[in-house]
């Protein structure tokens, strides 16, 4: 017989004569019965708990994971769809790029009336010049020197850049004693534009928005360090001029682009329009912008 059922025995033969008197070993025997049967106890219903607590904690994660798994699978479907929209974006770009017409320089015809002089800026005899012309209306597109972190961000650049100095140092007071000048900036050039006008005697009064579209009539958009360049700025000083017109023309222009660097022609039209019959100068001048009645310097004419 077992010490537990010994006693279960002497439990039951206390319970049947309450006035007996149990011996130490059998007092010792029932406290150890009653230890163990608590210990029992407690550890069964421990472990039920433990049970309940673990069931419980798997499917809290279990419900997390699920959670988690629609929230990425979402987010799956947003970033494919973002996807497909730039391919189609990459792709209409680069049907409208190979759109653009390419100029044949070898068959080009400059036009009839245009003054063309093939010079360097920098070293081009500006004195001389100055004694014989002066100029309504003067044009620059500076090549102005782009940051030194990345300066074409992937863009190939087909022309001398130009530090500032050099370009401060053009004798713009010498070929204009009044009139007007409009200078093409890029982004990081405005204080600086602004600065050279008011060091060359002008007065800002406007600008104007040249925003790029491609043939299909599309904004065109480039390239940029933060956004996706579509447009530039011409900005517009003024030093007394004389039998000009005003409120002639909006100052946004929506034209195609063309080649690099060249400029629109509705900004020559518009000019003109301000000042009729003028004596018109571009500096920094290309082929593609020869105009009958322009003078225009530079050094790839």
């Amino acid at each position: 017989m077992s010490e537990q059922d010994e006693a279960k025995q002497e439990i039951n033969l206390l319970d049947s004569s309450p006035s007996t008197t149990p011996s130490t070993a059998t007092i010792s025997k029932l406290s150890t019965y009653r230890y163990n049967t608590r210990s029992s106890a407690a550890a069964s219903s421990s472990s039920r708990s433990n049970s309940v607590f673990s069931d419980s904690a798997i499917d809290a994660q279990l419900k997390y994971l699920l959670g988690r798994e629609a929230e990425l699978q979402l987010q799956i479907k947003e970033l494919s769809e973002e996807i497909a929209q730039l391919q189609a974006k990459i792709t209409n770009q680069n049907q409208d790029n190979s759109a653009t017409p390419n100029i044949c320089w070898e068959e080009f015809e400059a036009p009839e009336w245009c003054v063309p002089i093939k010079a360097d800026v920098l070293t081009f005899e500006w004195d001389v010049f100055a004694k014989e012309c002066q100029f309504d209306v003067i044009l620059m597109d500076p090549p102005w020197q782009l940051a030194t972190h990345a300066p074409t961000r992937g863009v190939a650049i087909a022309y001398q850049q130009l530090p500032d100095i050099c370009i401060e140092e053009l004798p713009i007071p010498k070929l204009q004693k009044n009139g007007f000048l409009f200078i093409w900036v890029i982004n990081n050039k405005y204080s600086k534009a602004f600065d050279l006008m008011r060091k060359w005697g002008y007065t800002y009064c406007d600008d104007i928005t040249w925003v790029k579209q491609t043939v299909n009539r599309r904004m065109a958009k480039g390239h940029g360090f933060y956004l996706q360049h579509a447009k530039e700025t011409c900005l517009m000083g003024r030093k007394d001029p004389p039998g000009c017109k005003h409120s002639i023309s909006s100052d946004v222009i929506f034209s195609e682009r063309r080649g690099q660097s060249q400029k629109p022609e509705e900004l020559y039209e518009m000019i003109e329009e301000l000042v009729p019959n003028g004596n018109y100068l571009e500096i920094f001048g290309r082929k593609n912008n020869l105009r009958d009645y322009w003078v225009t310097i530079g050094n790839e004419l």
